[in-house]
């Protein structure tokens, strides 16, 4: 795997591709997102068995994530053009369908490399997951070995979490709703344990 020059609390790596959006191509660049978060996820091949579970996943959550102000953005070695095929090709024959998330196209392995998830010996990329905030901050990094799929349900916790801690701080969470459930209940026992306690 490439160790890329992707790093947490710095600048992520900016890119440009041809992407699929809506059915149609169009030239996507990490700047277009500033101010947003952005899910950046990465996935070895079109036309394979796990990707379309959760790609799919994904895109049936694009809602949820924008109501964060977040947008979410698949990546592979293929072209635009197996893209657009793939999402062509109904579910039930393993296609993907319509989708409400761009498909960036890496043919060059440029981003695979500057994110750090390229397999060289095999040219596709691991399944890595990237999570940058509105001033283009990473600041999530996960990546998997290439049968095991990523929780779209933990990448809106994750993002949820960031946010939280962007507007009170990370001192704050004894300060965070009891219906709010999505800070990490380790980090609150470790703040907890670590707090100055007053003598009355």
């Amino acid at each position: 795997m490439a160790s890329g020059n992707a790093h947490i609390g710095k600048p992520a790596p900016d890119f440009q591709a041809t992407a699929v959006v809506d059915g149609a191509f169009q030239e996507v660049k990490l700047s277009d997102y500033r101010g947003k978060y952005v899910v950046l996820f990465f996935y070895p091949l079109d036309f394979t068995f796990v990707c379309p579970t959760e790609i799919i996943a994904f895109s049936e959550h694009a809602a949820d994530f924008r109501k964060l102000g977040c947008e979410v953005l698949g990546v592979s070695v293929d072209s635009q053009f197996t893209h657009l095929a793939w999402i062509n090709t109904p579910r039930k024959e393993g296609g993907l369908g319509p989708l409400n998330i761009p498909l960036l196209a890496d043919v060059t392995r440029s981003l695979s490399h500057d994110y750090g998830v390229l397999k060289e010996e095999d040219g596709i990329a691991y399944r890595g997951l990237f999570i940058i905030d509105g001033k283009g901050v990473l600041r999530q990094i996960t990546v998997n070995d290439l049968p095991v799929g990523r929780s779209v349900d933990e990448a809106l916790r994750l993002v949820q979490a960031f946010q939280y801690t962007d507007e009170h701080g990370e001192g704050e969470y004894t300060h965070m709703p009891l219906s709010v459930t999505h800070v990490d209940i380790h980090c609150l026992l470790y703040h907890l344990c670590n707090m100055d306690v007053q003598a009355p």
